[in-house]
């Protein structure tokens, strides 16, 4: 298979929607529902993302809440006819944004556990709070990942930023273990 997995793309799956436009609160919850599956807008209220067993069923979920907050939904599959590498870099773009978002995410992880060195915390209860942190970076990274058919640039240094945040991790947890051992 080739790196720009191409053989894998079945096309586009297209949302064509309205939401009243009262309550802001539905519009919101839409944009945001869409948001966090990775579909990328091609103009208002048409949402497109790549087409997958996994993606139609988010997507007919979506159409049904639509529905019931008495919009109007309509869920296409197609194929791009014209403008396809334009909607295939707008799609890139939206990943390597997210991929962004998580290295400045990292880099105020790493900023945490050295604001624990500069306050000589060194317990437990702050090893559990980082731990639990890092574990929601790697859960994002991991969605990001999931929904990154086409191999976006921003990839290997998210993995790069959060293997730091490992690292600083671990050796943030040996001096924990090693302040327990001196009895502190």
């Amino acid at each position: 298979m080739s790196d720009d997995a191409e053989p894998a793309h079945r096309g586009w799956l297209l949302l064509i929607y309205r939401v009243p436009p009262e309550p802001t609160r539905l519009r919101s919850t839409v944009w945001r529902r869409i948001k966090s599956l990775g579909a990328i807008y091609l103009q208002n209220s048409v949402a497109a993302l790549p087409a997958s067993p996994a993606a139609e069923r988010s997507l007919r979920k979506l159409r049904h809440e639509i529905l019931d907050m008495t919009g109007t939904a309509v869920l296409l599959e197609c194929a791009v006819l014209v403008g396809e590498p334009e909607v295939r870099s707008a799609f890139q773009a939206a990943r390597n944004d997210e991929y962004e978002e998580i290295v400045d995410r990292c880099e105020d992880f790493l900023h945490q556990v050295q604001k624990e060195y500069d306050e000589n915390h060194f317990t437990y209860a702050e090893l559990e709070e980082n731990e639990v942190d890092l574990v929601k970076l790697r859960n994002w990274f991991d969605r990001v990942r999931e929904r990154d058919v086409f191999g976006a640039d921003g990839r290997a240094g998210a993995e790069q930023a959060l293997e730091k945040c490992e690292q600083s991790l671990e050796a943030y947890a040996a001096r924990v273990f090693a302040e327990e051992a001196e009895g502190h």
